[in-house]
């Protein structure tokens, strides 16, 4: 048996092709990724690691990253990436759930996680700068540059990411070889992505769409990638005439606009946009087509699923629409209370199966299984409705969901509407408590440059479009919405913050 998901991210391409270049002139090819990931399950091997523990990574984005997480997944280990942004106590809950074997820091933070590490029993610590240098390094570079691949089939434990937790605890979504293996096999096919491709990649490798999209996609197809440390609009539009791809979330497209020397000449070359993570505003959509003669392809995804839908690469790329279900995924929508499926264009719970929907939550029995229909269908938590073509739109998370004397409220209706007014940049409409409706909807705007936003005016253009309960009771002006690392909008925190606008 070979190791299924390396099998297919390291196919035997071509050793001198090139994998990686960054913009300090480092290249990498193919042969070398094969070399250097050899070294580093080498040396996890070196360390004791066998086949299911865990690694885990908190470090700055680097090719030797990239090259520790093929090599933990070639000594059979299951990799686990946190955000770089996490405190030492959230840390701490990770590796006391987890469990890790190793743990690999980034330098400068090695000494204030110490405590943590010794407190879950963390048997080895190792640290990686964002140069590439560190201890790490020092052990791989020492061991052989082959490896026999540890056997490992499709039902094998690959990843464990952990969800933001924005209500309760993180949980840990185990992914497994066939997860990730099927979902960058049918993106390849899906975007067309071929040998000739390069990559412009600018995302954070801690995540889903960083690491097992763009990375993967971009290894199976034996294609290169230009790996940036972080996003930045002018460096990004410099590199359109040496790429054909770019995958970003929608703050990247609409910093990307604010660049005068965004024009259809500089995007001439470029084959494909990719945008997720976070819902694009039709509004940047018609822009950024309108600058660049470039439709977005927006797709939808999950921790726990990778990649569900995306719209099409020939065809109706609608905005405000997250596409069609990809191959072998299945997407219906049910009601939230019975879970009983919904026709056509009604509203409801998105629920999901197929090849890439993962195999539960690490050490979470009960939650995984009231996650799960008994037919086999995950309850994503996401709301949204898919129209008579088949496409198929993402209308919030059901936690977002207001009740107001009781009627259903589904915020992102209410958040396009707003969207498309004069001066309005970006909106998000919460649920707050309120002494006679229960929940009163609640207008969050941020407003354009130099623009004045009344909170009549708003709610007195919003009434030719909907209902009287939809219709926001406040409209609150903030100069920016809160967002995480992967510019998801933090509902969450609007709702406290304005807990008690109402009483």
């Amino acid at each position: 048996m070979k190791n299924h998901l390396i099998a297919g991210l390291l196919p035997g391409h071509p050793a001198e092709r090139t994998f990686l270049t960054t913009p300090d002139n480092r290249r990498f090819s193919y042969g070398d990724v094969a070399r250097l990931s050899a070294r580093t399950a080498a040396a996890l091997a070196a360390r004791g690691v066998v086949p299911g523990d865990r690694i885990a990574v908190q470090v700055e984005k680097s090719p030797e990253a990239l090259f520790l997480y093929l090599g933990a997944l070639r000594a059979g280990a299951v990799f686990l990436p946190l955000n770089t942004a996490y405190t030492p106590s959230e840390v701490a809950y990770f590796v006391g759930d987890a469990r890790p074997k190793v743990f690999v820091a980034d330098p400068a933070k090695r000494e204030t996680l110490t405590p943590n590490f010794e407190a879950a029993g963390v048997a080895h610590v190792e640290t990686l700068a964002a140069n590439g240098s560190g201890s790490f390094t020092d052990l791989a570079a020492v061991q052989p540059g082959t490896w026999e691949d540890v056997a490992r089939g499709p039902d094998d434990l690959a990843a464990i990411l952990y969800t933001s937790g924005t209500t309760g605890r993180s949980k840990g979504a185990m992914l497994t070889h066939a997860n990730l293996r099927s979902n960058a096999e049918t993106l390849v096919e899906t975007w067309r992505f071929t040998s000739d491709d390069v990559l412009i990649h600018a995302l954070p490798i801690f995540h889903t769409h960083g690491l097992f999209v763009a990375t993967n996609v971009a290894l199976m197809a034996g294609a290169a990638m230009i790996l940036l440390p972080k996003f930045d609009p002018a460096e990004v539009v410099a590199l359109f005439p040496h790429a054909s791809a770019l995958m970003g979330v929608p703050t990247f497209y609409t910093r990307l606009l604010d660049r005068p020397e965004l024009t259809q000449e500089a995007a001439a070359g470029m084959r494909l946009f990719v945008s997720g993570s976070a819902p694009l505003l039709a509004e940047t959509h018609r822009q950024f087509r309108e600058r660049t003669g470039h439709a977005i392809l927006e797709r939808y995804g999950m921790t726990e699923t990778g990649m569900n839908t995306s719209n099409p690469y020939d065809g109706d790329r609608i905005p405000g629409s997250v596409g069609f279900p990809l191959k072998d995924v299945e997407i219906r929508i049910t009601d939230p209370e019975t879970g009983r499926p919904l026709p056509v264009g009604e509203s409801g719970m998105v629920e999901i199966r197929g090849p890439n929907v993962f195999a539960g939550y690490w050490q979470m029995p009960e939650k995984t299984k009231a996650e799960f229909r008994d037919d086999g269908f995950f309850i994503s938590g996401d709301l949204g409705r898919i129209d008579e073509r088949g496409y198929v739109y993402v209308l919030g998370r059901g936690k977002d969901l207001v009740i107001t004397g009781g009627y259903n409220v589904y915020p992102k209706e209410i958040e396009l509407a707003i969207d498309a007014l004069p001066g309005v940049a970006e909106s998000a409409v919460i649920g707050l408590p309120h002494p006679d409706l229960g929940e009163a909807v609640t207008a969050v705007v941020v407003a354009e440059n130099g623009a004045t936003l009344s909170e009549a005016e708003i709610v007195k253009a919003l009434r030719a479009d909907l209902a009287g309960y939809k219709l926001p009771k406040r409209v609150v002006a903030v100069d920016a919405l809160p967002r995480n690392t992967m510019a998801k909008v933090q509902k969450n925190v609007l709702r406290e913050r304005f807990r008690d606008l109402f009483g």
